[in-house]
């Protein structure tokens, strides 16, 4: 079946334009203004026999490609399961995502690996990939990875749960220098850290304000780390993608002129990181502590700024990382780090548009088109002919306000709750098959699998 959205704005490839989408089965057939009334017969024809979707005042935008959540699947489905996080993602405008390794039991094998890859197959309306997990005793096991089938391995060059911390040198170099696809690395220096957090807690013992986290898990330990691994790289020639970049001396290492097609070092930052700062912890508490931690307006503003074309952040995600509200209500050592963003995720960015940080066109280039770039996806990331049928309708004049009703995450929360934004997704497509229509979650009918797919990438 054929389905033309007609007089959206779409806004792709650093356009803004009226115009139609064909789609047929799962791709994309055609891109442009009106046309019922194209030059291509065939094209024409198929556009007036379409079932029409009337996308007036509508902005139409390829579908967000979210390279680094957490859905914590196996093992901690108290916070979140792949099922409940990704229809929270789709409800967002996310279509495909790339989840982490540090599960229970943690990703360290090809086998642990390819159970996550069974259960989105069965539940998730979103495409979607997961990383393979690096251990200081797994190598061998990092390096059985299919390139073309797995996204990346992640590196943890900070602590995190389990043994996933990568401290061994001779390890780490060796994962650099063996690994034949993307490392994906959290850079926090691990001594510093400690040293910090002795500090504090001798300063003031268990009682330690939530404030004191950025001076915790401070800028030079993210510095440290980062440095170390874009030194690492360059020296072994790896593919590096450094996560969630959040302060503003770690730009200084990336090089925002040279284009994304020769780099072999990019950066990632994260819409908390654009969106809070250290003044937010008075009022918000842990439901804004991250790890690395949001830190000042001043390293807000630059990371803001490298958002621009030209600048050393090469890609936008969310690190989706829900835990439960209970779990968070806790005092600063015990509260854990990370919270959920998939679902408010893009009316944020809308929001910075509306503000003047964010130019429009720069959300599909921040959250797709350059997403599929680096991580070489094929036919995703675009609006373009013979492309999957994955994109996002979203009404920019739609003001609402983030509360406890109607967050599909399964902890029940928002770090944005209270907040007001002026834009709301009303439409999100998968493979061509509708999965969000702005109020529900549209499941597949009785013995069709969910929309999803897993991604492949040319490598």
């Amino acid at each position: 079946m054929s389905h033309l959205f007609a007089g959206a704005t779409l806004v792709h490839e650093g356009q803004i334009e009226t115009g139609d989408l064909l789609v047929e089965g799962g791709t994309i057939q055609a891109v442009g203004p009106d046309l019922k009334a194209h030059s291509n017969p065939a094209i024409a024809s198929a556009a007036r026999s379409a079932t029409l979707h009337n996308c007036d005042g509508l902005h139409l935008l390829p579908g967000l490609i979210d390279d680094q959540v957490h859905f914590r699947e196996p093992g901690l489905t108290h916070k979140a399961e792949i099922a409940t996080e990704s229809r929270a993602a789709v409800a967002g405008g996310i279509t495909s995502f790339m989840e982490m390794p540090n599960t229970v039991p943690q990703s360290l094998t090809q086998g642990l690996l390819q159970e996550k890859y069974d259960r989105a197959e069965q539940v998730s309306p979103a495409n979607y990939s997961f990383f393979m997990g690096a251990s200081n005793g797994n190598l061998d096991e990092v390096l059985k990875t299919d390139p073309k089938r797995v996204c990346g391995v992640k590196v943890f060059m900070g602590s995190s749960t389990g043994d996933m911390l990568v401290d061994d040198a001779t390890v780490l170099e060796g994962i650099f220098k063996e690994c034949p696809m993307l490392i994906a690395t959290h850079c926090e220096d691990e001594a510093t850290i400690r040293a910090n957090a002795a500090a504090a807690r001798e300063q003031f013992g268990e009682e330690v304000p939530m404030g004191q986290h950025p001076l915790i898990r401070s800028a030079e330990a993210c510095y440290r780390s980062s440095s170390r691994a874009v030194e690492l790289a360059a020296k072994t020639g790896a593919r590096l993608h450094v996560l969630h970049i959040s302060t503003a001396r770690e730009l200084s290492l990336f090089n925002g002129a040279m284009p994304l097609s020769e780099k072999r070092i990019t950066a990632e930052a994260c819409t908390h990181h654009l969106w809070f700062t250290d003044a937010d912890y008075a009022q918000r508490g842990s439901h804004i502590k991250w790890n690395p931690a949001v830190k000042t307006a001043e390293d807000r503003a630059a990371i803001r700024e490298a958002l621009k074309p030209g600048g050393a952040i090469d890609v936008l995600a969310t690190d989706h990382a829900p835990h439960t509200a209970s779990e968070k209500a806790n005092s600063y050592w015990s509260a854990p780090s990370g919270g959920p963003l998939v679902q408010h995720n893009l009316s944020a960015l809308y929001e910075g548009v509306s503000q003047g940080w964010l130019n429009l066109t720069d959300i599909p280039r921040l959250t797709a088109h350059r997403v599929a770039e680096l991580f070489n996806i094929p036919n995703r990331g675009f609006l373009r002919p013979g492309y999957a049928a994955d994109f996002v309708l979203v009404n920019p004049a739609s003001t609402w306000t983030v509360g406890p009703e109607g967050i599909l995450s399964k902890c029940g929360w928002s770090p944005f709750m209270g907040d007001t934004f002026s834009a709301q997704v009303a439409g999100t497509w998968v493979n061509g098959i509708q999965v969000w229509d702005g109020e529900n979650i549209l499941e597949p009918e009785d013995g069709q699998s969910p929309a999803g797919q897993r991604l492949t990438f040319d490598r």
